[in-house]
């Protein structure tokens, strides 16, 4: 079996991207930035899918 991926809270992701945590907030406001899964009154974001998203980027990827 499978181990499940370990969810990032939205402090995590914006740890992660070294980014202030109210910027993630309002990408979710206009729609951008990786996608999030609202878990209860909780965003949660996949790695996977987060990474996915930053090769996505114009000029990100190698």
């Amino acid at each position: 079996m499978a181990t499940a991926e370990k969810l990032w809270s939205t402090q995590e992701l914006a740890d992660f991207l070294g980014l202030p945590i109210q910027t993630i907030y309002q990408w979710r406001k206009r729609n951008y930035g990786p996608p999030g899964r609202r878990m209860g009154k909780h965003i949660r974001y996949r790695r996977s899918e987060v990474e996915r998203w930053i090769d996505s980027l114009d000029g990100w990827a190698a």
